[in-house]
């Protein structure tokens, strides 16, 4: 897990526009909310105000845009909200708003970005935690040739490539390298659709709110003067003309991209329903709010099963250990070659983390698979047990006068092999109290971020015998 700190906005901020959908006045206002709080959406114009939170089990429609309900509480085409707030890296807000839709300002996310930098953010007294993706994910819908991939990286990165067949727009792709790169080459990204779709749009109940000053139109095929009337009276516009090739009504892109771009705004706004700042690189292809919420689901489960596991210790060498191994000879009663723990770096009452640096020198492996090195695996659960004897007698005021006797060992799991240039730690929890001198203990074995070994322990405190 990577951390920084939580953070919100420092005072409240509104901005009023239009749904591009319902077409309706709203005005939207961004509250400070406290540490661990994420975002939500309330409806203040319901009675209760009831609040939804932004989270990708709650989307309920993908027409056109992203929509929330909870307990029959509903905020539509929320997804250009999201990705200003993502973009920000603001946490916790409650994002009020008097009406069902989100006004659609100029179709773009930077109109939100203005309005929540003049409020400013705060910095909070709580980590953020953001997750560190490890493995790759993928997601695919082969009838429409959608395609998601999500790998590790040391920081959030996002590409879309979009693919429309058509020959106004071509093949595109953006990228945003870094979250610093939101605010002035992804947010300003405008939505856009084509020509041909404008009617049935209409005619679905949709884009009463549209016009020409929040969408790109894409013009991919010759315009009739009766399709140009339909237009001018659609809009309320008597000027409407194709003065740029393929672009309706001389709308001058922000970029060449431009449409790419704003896909990437539309993936970095729904991803943000998981909940969670995550570390991976998403490459996205063909993209849409549909699948964007689908692979949300993935990644949010995904992230919710890594963290019911058991995360491997943090281990930072340029610090000074707790024992080394001289100090760790002054407490067990084992010596060379059969002391098999190297150092103690984390001891607390209920926790130890001991490390093994495991060299090709070691004895047993002149005998355990000649020409294949692996570490036996009854010699990793006897160096689980010395960290758990560190973790039972480091705690005692006088731990030379004991010894720890290991009654039993359960459900053991030897997930990968260990071999010469690894470097192990060894996790011990205790899984009980102790009583009577009898220590119930959870084990693990990390190499790198992977877990090789685990196994529960049962061991017997026995004072010394005085000759």
């Amino acid at each position: 897990m990577n951390h920084s700190y939580q953070q919100t906005i420092k005072k409240e901020v509104s901005l009023t526009g239009v749904g591009l959908h319902t077409g309706q006045n709203v005005t939207v206002t961004f509250v400070p909310a406290p540490v661990n709080h994420g975002i939500k959406f309330q409806r203040t114009d319901m009675d209760g105000s009831p609040i939804i939170p932004a989270d990708c089990d709650l989307v309920t429609t993908v027409q056109r845009g992203t929509t929330l309900e909870k307990n029959n509480a509903i905020v539509a085409t929320v997804e250009h909200v999201m990705s200003a707030l993502v973009g920000l890296q603001i946490d916790n807000c409650l994002v009020q708003v008097n009406g069902i839709e989100m006004p659609i300002m100029d179709g773009s996310a930077r109109p939100y970005v203005d309005a929540l930098e003049t409020a400013g953010t705060q910095e909070q007294n709580e980590e953020r935690d953001v997750f560190d993706l490890r493995q790759n994910l993928h997601y695919t819908d082969k009838e429409s040739g959608v395609e998601y991939f999500a790998m590790p990286s040391n920081r959030y990165k996002v590409t879309a490539l979009i693919d429309y067949k058509s020959e106004v727009l071509g093949q595109q792709h953006a990228s945003m390298e870094k979250m610093s790169d939101f605010k002035n080459e992804i947010a300003p990204s405008r939505t856009f659709c084509f020509l041909h779709e404008l009617e049935m749009l209409y005619e679905a109940g949709l884009i009463r709110g549209g016009d020409l000053n929040n969408a790109i139109i894409v013009v991919d095929r010759p315009i009739t003067e009766t399709e140009r009337q339909k237009l001018a009276t659609l809009f309320d516009k008597p000027d409407i003309t194709v003065v740029e090739e393929g672009i309706l009504n001389n709308v001058k892109l922000h970029h060449h991209n431009e449409p790419a771009r704003h896909k990437l705004l539309d993936v970095v706004g729904d991803l943000g329903l998981v909940g969670t700042p995550i570390n991976a690189s998403i490459v996205a292809t063909k993209p849409g709010h549909k699948h964007n919420v689908e692979f949300a689901k993935i990644l949010k489960q995904h992230i919710k099963q890594e963290k019911m596991k058991d995360p491997a210790p943090e281990y930072d060498p340029n610090k000074p250990p707790v024992y080394d191994a001289v100090g760790i000879e002054k407490i067990l009663p084992h010596r060379y070659p059969f002391l098999l723990i190297d150092k103690i770096v984390h001891l607390t009452p209920n926790e130890v983390v001991g490390v093994k640096a495991v060299t090709f020198n070691e004895e047993f492996f002149r005998g355990h698979f000649p020409g294949n090195p692996v570490m036996p695996g009854v010699l990793q659960l006897e160096a689980m047990a010395q960290t758990g004897g560190i973790l039972v007698l480091g705690n005692l005021p006088d731990p030379q006068n004991y010894d720890t006797y290991f009654l039993k060992i359960n459900n053991v799991k030897f997930r990968q092999h260990v071999v010469p240039g690894d470097t192990v730690l060894f996790k011990l929890e205790l899984a009980a109290p102790i009583r009577r001198g009898l220590v119930e203990m959870r084990g693990s074995a990390y190499v790198g971020n992977k877990l090789v070994s685990e196994a529960e322990l049962m061991a017997k405190i026995q004072r010394k015998e005085t000759k």
